[in-house]
């Protein structure tokens, strides 16, 4: 990204996905890869029916999420004892540090939009693979 695209306005099309640290697919967004951003990143994700995951936290970043389709279930916590089911129109927040592992137990995708203020998609991810086997699916 050159200095001079970093102080314009962009669109950016959903186009193709790429495969983040947490073992989910991500549709490309705003992020400092694309258009330069330096405190938010945003992005697509679909979560197909039965996936999962791995548990993992954002470092020092807080995440907002806008449930478009479908419901996801998220436990939380340090030792994931926590359980919500997010469901469509629904919002979510998940402050900085909160270990996490989101799910998709329906039969169709579910869908969200994803905003976070590391504006580096998948700089602050720390996967808590000590976690995953407390939550069955």
């Amino acid at each position: 990204m050159d200095a001079s695209s970093k102080s314009t306005c962009r669109v950016v099309k959903p186009g193709p996905t790429y495969d983040g640290k947490q073992g989910l697919s991500y549709f490309e967004g705003i992020a400092a890869e694309t258009v330069g951003s330096t405190a938010i990143c945003m992005h697509l994700l679909t979560i197909p029916p039965g996936g999962r995951a791995k548990a993992h936290l954002h470092k020092s970043h807080e995440t907002a999420i806008y449930m478009l389709s479908g419901s996801a279930h998220t436990w939380y916590g340090d030792r994931l004892e926590h359980h919500v089911i997010v469901h469509a129109g629904e919002l979510f927040y998940i402050p900085a540090g909160v270990p996490h592992l989101p799910a998709n137990l329906s039969n169709t995708p579910c869908t969200a939009v994803i905003a976070r203020t590391d504006p580096n998609e998948q700089e602050s991810v720390v996967l808590l693979p000590e976690l995953d086997a407390l939550v069955e699916i």
